[in-house]
């Protein structure tokens, strides 16, 4: 597991970005939920924790898409391609993302360092 940061340092509403390969970026919805998936967006090389955080999506600040965090699916275009998802553990008041074993879905051009 990834140790991300504590609790407390991720407010409400905000994301942060975890320096992974890919990076993934980790997300504290204003329910207190936590969500971790890849921070590229599958249509164009952008940063989803630079996006903009509605209940469970985050819309990619590039061109509108929108991804659900609990699922990774796109809710809509120009991204075709789900995003990953990772599970976040809070232990001792520290957020962790254990990430997913599937291939990441990245965008054209953008290659993942360890390929």
């Amino acid at each position: 597991m990834i140790p991300a940061c504590p609790l407390a340092a991720l407010p409400r509403g905000e994301a942060i970005r975890l320096d992974a390969d890919p990076p993934i970026a980790v997300f504290h919805t204003e329910d207190g939920e936590l969500y971790a998936i890849d921070d590229t967006c599958t249509h164009q090389d952008a940063s989803l924790a630079d996006g903009w955080l509605e209940g469970c999506e985050v819309e990619c600040p590039l061109h509108a898409s929108r991804f659900d965090l609990r699922t990774g699916q796109v809710d809509a275009p120009p991204a075709k391609a789900p995003v990953r998802t990772h599970r976040v553990v809070v232990e001792d008041g520290t957020v962790y993302v254990e990430p997913s074993d599937l291939p990441p879905n990245l965008p054209p051009g953008v290659r993942s360092r360890s390929a």
